[in-house]
């Protein structure tokens, strides 16, 4: 089932498959890894904003709590990286089921303030307990092992990190693809009817969020295994802030558009880094400004709508002779004259 829908659309498939290879050849492999990571936090956040209509703004905890997960895994227990990065998506989802009940049964803003202050949370304990996360100082030297294979390299280790992205991926689209994607937005689009169906909408929210969850804590996991730390910087609200924007960049309820939103944003980032300018965060948001303005759907939500709607526009040409009814009279030829 799974196979046959993806060979349908057999150009986006392996367009995406190209550009994901090519990327540590075309930029710098670390930063390749970070867009392929923030890809798949996106499309984790896309689940619960586009899908589900839960705006989230504390998501942080989820992938800096992985992060801090995954590095005490790979320190401590001198696991593989593989192990390490799934224990963190595990540990994800666990933290995911309290914090869900407690808010998923909310909606709009008071939905995302309650995140919020739960991530808050997350970012005091990480701060405060010192002993375990090395507090302001962070978890360093995180390992990359994996059963003796030198992934010091970055240009290597993007590919080993790879396939655990592409699976987050493809199971954030067969979430959506599924029934109980279906479900989903039809609790988006009117939970009070989606419960009169018979529908527990707030246990499928509570679903939803811990999918989500587990999907960024998948993300977070390997940001940390590739940088080697895991710091203050992946629980605090500004990340939840900056994968928001991605997704509305590329376009809520796109799965896809907030790939190439993270692609933007850290591409720019790193430039304007690299180039010495101080105020990134101002051409960022300049830019999130122009974008949201011109392309309200986002950049690949209004080129998607364009292709599929020049799609469905009919070839030119002369329109066609409408047959005649009948209704309507036939003149008889004409007698010829004697």
């Amino acid at each position: 089932m799974i196979i046959s829908r993806l060979a349908a659309r057999p150009v986006p498939l392996v367009a995406g498959l190209l550009i994901a290879l090519a990327l540590p050849w075309m930029i710098y492999p670390p930063v390749a890894l970070d867009i392929a990571c923030w890809a798949l936090f996106a499309a984790a956040v896309d689940l619960l904003l586009g899908f589900t209509g839960l705006l989230p703004f504390g998501h942080a905890a989820f992938w800096g709590g992985s992060a801090y997960v995954t590095g005490l895994i790979a320190l401590h227990a001198g696991l593989p990286f593989p192990v390490a990065v799934l224990g963190g998506a595990v540990a994800a989802a666990v933290l995911a089921v309290p914090i869900g009940y407690l808010s998923a049964r909310l909606r709009g803003i008071y939905f995302a303030m309650v995140t919020l202050a739960f991530a808050q949370v997350v970012y005091f304990v990480a701060n405060q307990w010192r002993g375990l996360t090395g507090g302001e100082n962070g978890l360093q030297g995180i390992p990359r092992e994996f059963f003796g294979i030198d992934l010091s390299d970055p240009f290597f280790f993007y590919y080993a990190g790879l396939p655990f992205v592409l699976a987050g991926l493809l199971a954030a689209w067969r979430i959506v693809r599924s029934p109980f994607g279906r479900v989903l937005v039809a609790v988006r689009d009117n939970p009070a009817r989606a419960q009169a169906l018979g529908y527990p909408v707030a246990r499928y929210k509570l679903a939803a969020f811990v999918l989500s969850a587990a999907l960024s804590g998948l993300a977070g996991g390997l940001f940390a295994i590739g940088h080697g730390f895991a710091s203050l910087d992946e629980v605090y609200w500004t990340t939840s802030g900056q994968v928001v924007m991605m997704v509305v960049l590329g376009g809520i309820g796109t799965l896809w558009g907030g790939a190439f939103g993270a692609a933007l944003i850290i591409e720019l980032d790193d430039y304007l880094s690299t180039a010495g300018f101080q105020e990134i965060g101002l051409v960022t948001g300049t830019i999130f400004v122009v974008i949201v303005l011109v392309f309200r759907r986002g950049v690949w939500g209004t080129v998607r709508d364009a292709l599929r709607a020049r799609a469905a526009r009919p070839a030119s040409g002369p329109p066609p002779e409408e047959p005649r009814t009948a209704a309507e009279p036939v003149d008889a030829p004409a007698r010829p004259a004697r």
